[in-house]
């Protein structure tokens, strides 16, 4: 207990290190996005007042000024991306922009656009007038900065992915384990009293009992003796042989069939032709008593159960349908997995032993086919043909 409890502090240690690690990156590239975005916008602003000094000087013979101050445009604006704007809507210059976008005014206003969202457009005035307005961009490189917290998000979550999933994994190869230990333990217990049964049946045949009740004692001792057999093969690899799949059925549903109440009205549709399938009779009879015990349960005693084997090229389907309280979606896959039951009393363990012996065993399918709530459920057995 204690290194349970151990164990589930050091995971939450692990995970909430883990998140504040993360936000402290996260945040880190956010400061420094808006950093150098800042700069960017002191560099454009800057742009904006040698454009000025351009305009101003448009006209003078002082031509080296004006080669000086173009030199340094130009450098300042090695990546980012620029339009710059006539107050009649022209474009007077456009920087790092493909020449092809500047011939199609559509494009040039969506450009425009994309600009004034990411950055605040920057006004150019002379002589109290507004002359020029410079739209620019982002450059490539706070672009990618830009991505880089989702890269660093999605990685993180690809890796919480398989560790997660691991972790179930481990967790279902646990839970097995457990499975497979308790279900050869129990075959143990059971064979010890069983063999003390077989003796003393062999002891009350020699006095003057009922024929009758020695051989309901021994039925029930071929009984157990199954259950036994069934047990000790969860634990390890059946061996399949070729079975009729129609004779099986219709064994495991009669037996059922017999100790049922009378007030379920069971039906049974099988083809007349034999149907041969790699099976280990006593697992896939141990399904079908499943199955038809939890229709049976669904229909608290009472109502309609019907079971129909259905062939269809390679395949054999069988169908067991009640009609029962029904299932809600969302249950159609958990209603399998172990420990889930709506029972006030029972462990969730049989539909779970069902898909392990028809999924694992046998290479089928088992599934709810169709359920409505109130009126009932129909699962599905799907099995390949040998």
């Amino acid at each position: 207990m204690t290194m349970s409890l151990n164990r589930n502090v050091i995971r939450w240690i692990i995970i909430v290190s883990s998140f504040i690690i993360v936000s402290l990156i996260l945040w880190n590239t956010y400061v420094f996005f808006q950093k150098f975005k800042a700069e960017e916008r002191i560099k454009i602003e800057t742009f904006s007042v040698a454009q000025k000094d351009v305009l101003r000087n448009i006209d003078d013979l002082d031509k080296d000024v004006n080669s000086v101050t173009s030199h340094v445009l130009t450098a300042m604006t090695t990546s980012t991306p620029m339009l710059i704007i006539d107050f009649d809507g022209s474009v007077n210059t456009s920087i790092n922009i493909d020449e092809e976008l500047l011939k199609d005014p559509v494009k040039i206003n969506k450009l425009i656009n994309k600009y004034s969202n990411e950055n605040t457009p920057i006004k150019v005035e002379l002589n109290k007038k507004i002359t020029q307005t410079i739209y620019y961009g982002n450059s490539p490189v706070l672009n990618k900065l830009k991505y880089y917290p989702l890269a660093l998000l999605l990685i993180i979550l690809l890796f919480a992915a398989v560790v997660y999933f691991f972790y179930r994994s481990s967790k279902n190869a646990e839970q097995n384990k457990l499975w497979t230990g308790m279900a050869k333990e129990t075959a143990h217990q059971i064979g010890t009293p069983l063999s003390s049964l077989v003796g003393w049946t062999e002891i009350l045949k020699s006095e003057k009992i009922n024929p009758d009740y020695i051989v309901e004692i021994e039925k029930d001792i071929d009984r157990l003796q199954t259950i036994t057999e069934r047990f000790s093969k969860i634990g390890s690899t059946p061996t399949l042989a070729k079975v009729d799949i129609v004779e099986a059925t219709k064994s495991s549903y009669d037996y059922l069939k017999s100790r049922s109440s009378r007030l379920i009205n069971f039906e049974i549709i099988l083809p007349e032709n034999k149907i041969d399938i790699n099976l280990n009779e006593q697992l896939y009879s141990w399904t079908i008593e499943n199955l038809v015990k939890n229709a049976i349960d669904a229909m608290k005693g009472k109502g309609d159960l019907k079971l129909e084997l259905t062939q269809k090229e390679k395949q054999v389907f069988i169908n067991i349908s009640d009609t029962g309280k029904g299932i809600p979606k969302s249950s159609f896959t958990k209603i399998f997995e172990p420990g889930f039951t709506t029972k006030k009393r029972g462990w969730g363990l049989g539909l779970s032993l069902a898909r392990r012996i028809i999924e694992d065993y046998h290479d089928g399918k088992i599934k709810v086919l169709t359920s409505e709530i109130g009126k009932g459920t129909t699962i599905q057995i799907a099995l390949k043909q040998a």
